[in-house]
């Protein structure tokens, strides 16, 4: 039997078979490559958005002081050697003053009101009194007394001379007229003390020292009593911080010692420990710290609370910065540095956080400038202007 002939296959069509096994054979090799890509890709999509190059936050410095944006320099010390507290501005003693009617009566005039400045002995309000007319009386007794003292001891010293009189009666009307002498000088410092009037009508109430009236209590015609407060005066000299100290703490803590405040408008302010209490007092058994600032500031007002952290001279070496500096950024530890236009972000190596305080292992130098307070509000910003590209 004779087998069918077979035909040849045709050029043509050998070679669309051959390119359509390469095109088959591209696609897929390119598709198995894309299943193997995944693997790679959440590495790029999670990969942080800085690049190597730190990116810089342009920021308004306007910005900064509405926001409270605090900027302070990286100092040396110890995380674990710092204590973050809370505390109050207050007025020294000296720079503080109660003004009260010295005399019951009634307000016959106020001379100065809120807020006004004024000097020291100057008269913020005059009271009539029927107490400052006796203290004017006894003024005028007594000098009358003493007047009539001196003409008998006259007297009785001529006579004595004379041979007339003893010197008992001349030793007797010259202590007379000590005791009299002794009357004027106690009237006078009691009318002296209450500001009478020349007239005897009526008590002035004084300001002890110059400043800005603070409160005031009392009104036009009013009846008040002694020692009532009408005026509260704060100076114009530096204010002093009281701030609260642990018990445990209470031994850490020295005069002497360093501490920054960081005042309500966000401004740090380097301040000295000038005194400690030994004991604990309050609900809070809390003692107090009072801190003076290294230098005259008008950002710290009287009655406000602020916060504080003390520096203490123990623990080792190192770069710390206040805990609310360090933000956290795709999972890396950042500071935003200061620039000349707002701020570059900053990775950092943050070892131990204490006390309110982070150590920097590395990262930053000594002296940088960086946002610490309301930081977050730097990283709110970049974030928001990497939405907006």
């Amino acid at each position: 039997m004779m087998e069918p002939h077979k035909r040849p296959m045709s050029w043509p069509l050998a070679g669309l078979l051959v390119a359509l096994a390469a095109t088959l054979g591209f696609g897929a090799a390119h598709w198995l490559g894309r299943r193997d890509a995944p693997a790679a890709a959440p590495v790029a999509a999670t990969a942080p958005a800085q690049p190597a190059a730190n990116p810089e936050i342009k920021i308004p410095a306007e910005y900064l002081a509405i926001a409270k944006i605090a900027v302070e320099a990286v100092g040396n010390g110890d995380a674990g050697a710092q204590i973050l507290s809370s505390g109050t501005v207050t007025a020294p003693p000296n720079s503080e003053a109660v003004v009260v009617a010295r005399a019951a009566g009634n307000i016959a005039r106020i001379n100065r009101q809120l807020g006004d400045t004024v000097k020291a002995g100057e008269a913020l309000a005059q009271v009539d009194s029927m107490e400052a007319a006796s203290m004017a009386a006894e003024r005028s007794v007594a000098n009358a007394k003493a007047e009539l003292a001196r003409k008998a001891y006259a007297r009785e010293a001529s006579l004595f001379e004379q041979g007339v009189s003893p010197r008992q009666d001349m030793e007797a009307a010259r202590a007379a007229l000590s005791v009299a002498e002794s009357e004027v000088q106690r009237a006078a410092l009691v009318a002296r003390a209450a500001h009478v009037s020349a007239d005897g009508k009526s008590v002035a109430v004084i300001s002890p020292i110059a400043g800005t009236i603070t409160a005031q209590a009392g009104t036009l015609g009013a009846f008040v009593q002694p020692q009532t407060e009408l005026f509260h005066i704060t100076g114009h000299g530096p204010m002093q911080v009281e701030a609260s100290i642990a018990a445990a703490d209470i031994s850490r803590v020295k005069a002497g010692d360093k501490a920054t405040v960081i005042a309500a408008s966000g401004e740090p302010i380097a301040a000295t420990v000038r005194s400690v209490t030994t004991a604990v007092s309050g609900s809070a058994r809390a003692a107090t710290a009072v801190l003076t600032p290294d230098a005259r500031t008008a950002t710290l007002v009287a009655g406000e609370g602020v916060q504080v952290r003390f520096h203490l001279q123990a623990g080792a070496a190192g770069l710390v910065v206040p805990e609310d500096a360090v933000q956290n950024i795709e999972g890396r530890d950042v500071l935003f540095v200061r620039t000349r236009d707002g701020f570059r972000v900053q990775r950092v190596l943050v070892g131990e956080r204490s006390g309110g305080s982070a150590r920097i292992v590395s990262g930053v130098r000594a002296g940088e400038l960086v946002a610490t307070r309301n930081a977050f509000l730097v990283k709110a910003d970049m974030i928001k202007s990497a939405k907006d590209e």
